[in-house]
């Protein structure tokens, strides 16, 4: 089964920029449709990015032009640059994966498209 880590988070001034990773165990990344998100206190978590077994990546119009995924495919890890962070970027960020990829196609940013999660990292961004 994968297992999916989140890492690179912390506090960062606004305007500033934060790379958050995603190490995947068990598995290899390749085989996943991939996504990240995000859940604010009080919020529903909210898709910015994912990416299907073919590459083809889709963004949030939040995020779209700040936050950039990428993978290194040696280290089995992904990553999110974020760039231009905003106060209202604050938030626990976590990396997700789904095998079949049955909703993810359809629904790339959709929470329930996605059936692994990652326990998250923490991005607060002060004004």
């Amino acid at each position: 089964q994968v297992e999916l880590v989140e890492s690179g988070g912390g506090s960062v001034q606004a305007g500033g920029s934060l790379r958050v990773s995603c190490k995947v165990s068990g598995d290899t990344p390749s085989r996943y449709c991939m996504g990240w998100f995000r859940q604010a206190p009080g919020k529903e978590r909210e898709g910015l990015a994912s990416v299907d077994k073919d590459g083809t990546t889709t963004y949030a119009d939040t995020v779209k032009g700040r936050f950039t995924g990428s993978q290194d495919i040696a280290k089995n890890t992904l990553y999110l640059q974020m760039n231009s962070l905003k106060p209202e970027d604050t938030a626990m960020y976590y990396c997700a994966a789904d095998r079949w990829c049955v909703l993810a196609r359809q629904y790339p940013l959709l929470p329930r498209s996605f059936a692994y999660w990652g326990q998250g990292t923490q991005v607060t961004v002060s004004s």
